[in-house]
């Protein structure tokens, strides 16, 4: 089955060798997002709720990007600093979804790419 990659200066550059998404099939596979602002490369959030609203706004231009949007999302796996995290992270991640969530897991883990708090990545269809 083919692949096709999936990359939009609206998102973050990736900062290691992989891409921002791959498709194949009707799945896209979206690599896992952290609170860079594409425009500066900088991680701006002062708190939780910024940082994982950065996360989200990332996930949102890559599929844009494929041509989807939430509702396409079939699966997100969370990665947590802290789980004590959960409950702020959980509220903005709940604003991008309306009906029929994805499946998902939330992990926490003892550290993440440039000591953000919340790393996302996300499972597509279409």
């Amino acid at each position: 089955m083919a692949k096709k990659i999936v990359n939009t200066s609206k998102a973050p550059a990736p900062i290691g060798p992989y891409n921002q998404a791959v498709m194949t099939g009707n799945l896209l596979f979206v690599s896992g997002q952290v609170a860079i602002n594409p425009a500066t490369g900088n991680i701006e959030a002062s708190g939780i709720a910024e940082e994982t609203t950065m996360v989200m706004k990332n996930i949102g231009a890559i599929l844009a990007e494929a041509g989807m949007d939430f509702g396409n999302i079939v699966k997100t796996t969370i990665f947590l600093s802290d789980m004590s995290l959960f409950s702020v992270v959980n509220e903005v991640y709940a604003q991008y979804f309306t009906a029929d969530f994805p499946a998902r897991e939330t992990v926490a883990v003892k550290g993440l790419p440039k000591n953000v708090n919340v790393e996302i990545s996300v499972i597509a269809s279409t």
